[in-house]
């Protein structure tokens, strides 16, 4: 700590060190020691804002920074994989907005729950999931989280066994992983908002010192069950966050031409509100730090994370119809969540070769489970009607043989 403060009375009298000196100085840090580094202000509604002020430290920018890389190389892997047919339905991609959940992961425990949309990979790799869980997911491979049978909406891990979190049951958008708290993404604009309320209502009950995070975008921040939840959450005061991706679009729709008000973070009148630059970890971090506080004394505080999606809302949409190449190249340049982190370390004197490294060991993993996820077994048909009744009920179901069969209840998928 001493050095740090030679360093900053240093550079308060004379500006910039010179390069080599600022190098030496910190190559004389250890990597846990703690800096400081401003954020931008954070807006908000019945509520005095936390300062914009983050400690961190050079291992936790590289965590962070290996789990953004790791989460945009495989949003790109899966983007790939659509275009060689290899990846069927629909597909929601989170690149641009990789700050949103790797602040918010930085801010919880596995103790905390988390539920989310359809664009769920990314949160998935945050919570512990792997690559090839997700990607054997999207390809309908029964090592896919939901075991091949879902998708890129539904990725989960309920079940376990055979080899990845929901052995593709889930897909693209329902990915769930019940060890870790995450209650997955789900199909239904809006529909795990009410859920996520109910995860904090469980969590109270239960008198755990835990928050639930429900998130939504700002397509969903219009609909409906929206508002019966936060009107339940203020009048149980539950511990729950409701985090807004605004990244801006709908699908295919501009935030402009569907909301009347775009000052999310304040929709919740009675419940308060901040906005956060949600293209800067260290901004969703200290904000969610503070609204985890808030919350377990409290109840419900509302997260506006103002972020930018690089793709169209799923992969069938172009995603530049109803805006300009020019606008999404210039975010790309002036606020990329990944580069950022990466210039602050580099700013910090961390070695520039061992970031190469990282990136190469990251790209190695994403392609590895994408050959594997290739090669991987489909799931046999018998495991469509597998879990749909706990106890059924004397029904039978049609298979596509047109045969008839009797739903089963086997959780581990080993019959």
């Amino acid at each position: 700590m001493a050095l740090r403060s030679a360093s900053t009375q240093l550079l308060g009298r004379a500006g910039l060190l010179p390069a080599a000196v600022c190098n030496a100085f910190h190559r004389c840090m250890s990597t846990s020691d703690k800096f400081s580094v401003e954020v931008l202000p954070f807006k908000a509604h019945r509520i005095e804002p936390p300062n914009n002020v983050v400690e961190t430290s050079i291992d936790e920018l590289v965590g962070m920074y290996e789990l953004m890389y790791k989460m945009r190389r495989m949003e790109i892997a899966a983007d790939m994989m659509y275009k060689a047919k290899l990846i069927r339905g629909f597909c929601h991609l989170y690149d641009g907005q990789e700050a949103v959940m790797t602040g918010i992961e930085a801010a919880l425990t596995k103790e905390d729950a988390v539920i989310t949309s359809y664009r769920d990979h990314c949160q998935h790799l945050s919570r512990g999931g792997t690559v090839k869980e997700v990607m054997a997911e999207l390809m309908g491979k029964r090592d896919g989280a939901s075991k091949g049978l879902g998708g890129s909406m539904h990725i989960t891990a309920a079940f376990g066994g055979r080899g990845g979190a929901s052995k593709g049951l889930g897909g693209s958008m329902h990915m769930y992983n019940r060890q870790a708290n995450f209650y997955g993404g789900n199909g239904i604009v809006g529909a795990q908002i009410p859920l996520g309320a109910g995860l904090a209502f469980a969590l109270k009950y239960q008198k755990k010192p835990n928050v639930a995070i429900a998130m939504y975008g700002d397509g969903a921040a219009n609909q409906g069950q929206k508002y019966e939840a936060l009107n339940m959450a203020g009048l149980w005061n539950l511990p729950v966050i409701f985090v807004c991706e605004n990244n801006h679009y709908g699908m295919g729709t501009a935030e402009w031409r569907a909301a009347k008000s775009s000052t999310f973070y304040t929709r919740g009148d009675y419940i308060p509100g901040l906005k956060v630059d949600g293209m800067d970890v260290l901004a969703v971090k200290k904000s969610m730090e503070f609204a985890k506080a808030y919350a377990l004394e409290h109840g419900p505080i509302i997260m506006e994370m103002d972020t930018y999606r690089y793709h169209g809302h799923s992969m069938s949409d172009p995603g530049s119809t109803y805006r300009t190449r020019d606008e999404i190249s210039t975010m790309r340049q002036e606020r990329d969540p990944v580069e950022r982190v990466r210039k602050l370390l580099l700013a910090k004197g961390y070695d520039a070769a061992a970031i190469k490294a990282m990136e190469k060991s990251v790209k190695k993993e994403v392609d590895t489970a994408v050959e594997e996820s290739k090669a991987a077994a489909i799931p046999p048909n018998e495991w469509l009607w597998r879990n749909v009744y706990v106890a059924p009920a004397n029904m039978d179901m049609r298979t596509v043989e047109g045969t008839y069969v009797q739903p089963t209840y086997d959780p581990t998928y080993s019959s």
